[in-house]
């Protein structure tokens, strides 16, 4: 075998070990006992001491130092490679696997602070985690920008200057946009009890519909949606309110644009380095158009609208044009991922700004909460009314993932990019809408986009998929049509 076969098929057995932890992850927010977390603790840090070794064998540096690519593919993979290589041998393994074993039993620690309301029982966990992040941050950025070394493992090639930019241009056009629509009536919105049963049906219904794979998926509810695996293995979860059926509908949604991502991604990539999606900012520029763009459609929502009306009866509105009002209506929340289109990019501001301040230690974490509800007062004009609703509402933090948040609004723009391509291409797309056909909006995804996994850096992914470079631009101009129509502005 020459070097670059050798490497690739050491390649294979790392990212199949790498399935393996991330399906024990899946498992601990689905099915796991609760009283399990400390022995799943010590097995996520035995894989992740597993996966750190290889990742930064010698050997991995000698293959790479002699393997010569075949092709364009081929040279990808040993970009993916050498860069995983490099990271891997920044960050010592006792380290690695501390982090892993800290961040699996922060995520019970979280999750049973979040339902006590007790931020005083979470922050020590917290605590060591931000050390430990800090640690393998100092590791990463080898004396650079501390932050821009966590932000580079979600979305390469961006920084945090990057993006403070983006959101100073976005954030005086959200603000108002936001003013202007909160001074009108707000729509009304579904009323009512909905079974949670039936809205389970209903999102696996919806799930296939927008081409999610059944048989190499599953839908299962979770404390926080999220989607796992890739190729052949992608599971997706959502949650439930027996008041709140959008709760169910839209978290579906949004996870099935990530789990489409996964399952579409070109088998020849299978079990290899290209063979996931190539950021997270792209990752979220599928959730996001799936939700947002497509989901809440005027079209969409129609078809919805029916669904809805079969599933559950009376449901508090009589007409598709009120449906689709509700589906969008902007207002008053505190919760990142129930916010409206319009207001999401906010909530995503305030904890960029708050974990860059963590991270630098600008910000200690005993001065989290307090930090938090300030800015959010100050940021929505009201205060944060329980910890749940603050600090303790996303999963993130407590299992490390600091330098993550940004690539969700910056999904938000590569989104928007790729919608203004969409509708120039596929000129009757609401009439295939309307009728709950995805298959045209999701095949140019799958197409343009999906198939080639991590072949280009992110940026380049955009710019294939959309013909032009991302910029901020399209996504403002359709919120500032689409909620200027809804709310007659």
């Amino acid at each position: 075998m020459s070097s670059f076969d050798e490497l690739i098929a050491f390649e294979r057995e790392t990212q199949a070990l790498g399935q393996i932890a991330g399906r024990l992850g899946w498992d601990q927010e689905t099915m796991m006992p609760r009283g399990a977390a400390p022995q799943r603790g010590e097995e996520m840090a035995a894989i992740e001491a597993v996966l750190h070794a290889r990742r930064s064998d010698p050997r991995v540096a000698e293959w790479l130092e002699t393997a010569k690519a075949p092709d364009e593919t081929g040279a990808a993979q040993l970009r993916e490679i050498r860069r995983a290589f490099e990271r891997a041998v920044k960050v010592p393994g006792d380290l690695a696997s501390r982090i892993a074993r800290v961040t699996s039993e922060a995520q019970g620690k979280w999750a049973q602070a979040r339902a006590d309301e007790d931020v005083a029982a979470f922050l020590p966990v917290l605590e060591e985690v931000v050390a430990l992040k800090r640690q393998e941050g100092q590791a990463l950025a080898a004396g650079g920008n501390l932050y821009d070394a966590m932000v580079a493992d979600y979305e390469q090639g961006t920084t945090s200057e990057d993006i403070a930019k983006i959101f100073d241009a976005m954030r005086p056009g959200l603000v108002d946009l936001r003013a202007r629509v909160l001074e009108k009536p707000t729509p009304d919105g579904v009323s009512g009890s909905f079974d949670e049963n039936t809205q389970m049906k209903l999102a696996r219904k919806i799930a296939k519909t927008f081409g999610y794979d059944m048989s190499h998926g599953r839908v299962d509810k979770a404390v926080h949606p999220f989607s796992s695996g890739s190729g052949l293995d992608v599971r997706i979860t959502t949650r439930t309110n027996p008041q709140d059926p959008f709760n169910c509908i839209y978290s579906t949604i949004h996870e099935v644009g990530h789990g489409a991502y996964e399952q579409n991604i070109g088998r020849e990539h299978l079990l290899t380095a290209l063979g996931r999606g190539v950021s997270m900012g792209v990752h979220e520029s599928q959730s996001r158009i799936y939700e947002n763009q497509l989901g809440r459609s005027r079209a969409f929502t129609g078809w919805l609208f029916k669904e809805m009306r079969e599933a559950f009866g009376h449901i508090g509105i009589s007409s598709a044009e009120a449906f689709y009002a509700a589906v969008n209506r902007v207002q008053n929340g505190y919760i990142r991922t129930e916010a409206d289109e319009l207001q999401y990019n906010l909530h995503i501001m305030l904890r960029f700004d708050l974990e860059r301040a963590l991270m630098s230690g600008d910000l200690e974490v005993q001065d989290l909460e307090a930090a938090w509800n300030d800015r959010f007062l100050a940021d929505f004009g009201y205060p944060v009314d329980k910890p749940s609703n603050g600090c303790l509402q996303d999963v993130h933090w407590s299992v490390g993932l600091f330098g993550y948040f940004p690539t969700y609004s910056l999904g938000n723009v590569y989104a928007g990019c790729l919608h203004e391509a969409l509708r120039q291409d596929v000129t009757d797309l609401d009439a295939q809408l309307a009728q709950g056909d995805t298959v045209a909006a999701t095949g140019w995804l799958r197409e343009k986009l999906q198939q080639f996994g991590g072949l280009r850096e992110p940026q380049d992914t955009i710019i294939h998929a959309a013909g032009a470079a991302p910029t901020h631009e399209p996504l403002m101009a359709y919120l500032e049509a689409k909620f200027s129509e809804i709310y007659n502005l």
